[in-house]
């Protein structure tokens, strides 16, 4: 191969490995959904952009369509990198799901919920396994990829596993990939490290979210007081073991998700830790 060529080859690697190189710390919008709704979007991105973060995590448009949503963002110099969609928006509006998909240049398309009556049973969740088959499909045709993210309420016992083993089985792993947000992996009374590693591939996104010290867990209810999101580094996490898990295991994005009330303030804190931990 002459050097021409050669270099050629590895600077197209080396653009290939930064583009999905797990080191930005990235930002789950829904985190400022009450600024979005009382100050508005621009001015809500604004406070995105000064916090120093080029990477985004949408949960809706709040009230502009998708082509004025994508417009702010890219005023900012924001990317959007994926969005959360609802459930119901899988199974009965599939076709406007890709096409918003499309708009706003997503890389990856997901869903943060499996609608379902009181504990998650097998034939809700043989259902979400055809509703989110058939959606991975549909958007792998449009080069974007399909994401569930757990919450919690999937590990209900199933034979010798639980009801999220059913789904990672069941589900195509080129049509389907996952989401962990570790609070709801925490939260259940689950390990994220054990899961990266036996999943390993099948997680590519993650929600960075911290649990405040003392709160119980083992609860397969999907809900806690959003109160109890605290600053990350601040509370139960074992944050080193779970980047280093994280990069091993095949983590392309990550997203800080603070649902608390004072995530405007929280915000910037979080990202002190993870620049101190090699994001950028």
């Amino acid at each position: 191969m002459k050097l021409t060529s050669l270099l050629l080859v590895l600077g197209f690697a080396a653009q290939t490995f930064a583009a999905d190189a797990p080191n930005a710390a990235g930002l789950q919008l829904y985190s400022l959904r009450s600024q979005f709704k009382l100050r508005g979007v621009p001015w809500t991105l604004d406070q995105v952009k000064q916090f120093g973060i080029k990477e985004v995590e949408l949960a809706g448009t709040y009230d502009l369509t998708a082509e004025q949503f994508k417009a702010e963002l890219e005023k900012r110099e924001l990317k959007a990198v994926s969005s959360h969609f609802p459930y119901a928006r899988y199974k009965n509006d599939l076709d406007n799901v890709v096409k918003e998909a499309k708009t706003l240049g997503l890389k990856y398309a997901g869903c943060a919920w499996i609608d379902h009556k009181d504990k998650f049973d097998e034939a809700e969740c043989r259902d979400a396994i055809a509703v989110f088959n058939k959606a991975g499909e549909a958007l792998a045709k449009e080069g974007i990829t399909m994401f569930y993210h757990a919450h919690g309420f999937e590990f209900e016992p199933y034979g010798d596993g639980t009801l999220l083993d059913l789904f990672l089985k069941e589900t195509k792993p080129e049509f389907v990939s996952m989401q962990m947000d570790i609070l709801w992996i925490v939260f259940p009374g689950q390990d994220p490290v054990k899961l990266l590693e036996k999943y390993s591939g099948r997680w590519k996104l993650m929600h960075l979210k911290d649990l405040k010290k003392g709160v119980a867990t083992g609860f397969l209810t999907g809900k806690t007081d959003v109160e109890n999101d605290v600053v990350l580094g601040t509370g139960q996490m074992d944050w080193a073991a779970i980047f280093a898990a994280a990069r091993k295991n095949g983590i392309k994005h990550y997203f800080i998700e603070d649902e608390s009330s004072t995530s405007q303030e929280q915000i910037p804190q979080s990202l002190k830790f993870l620049r101190a931990n090699g994001f950028e």
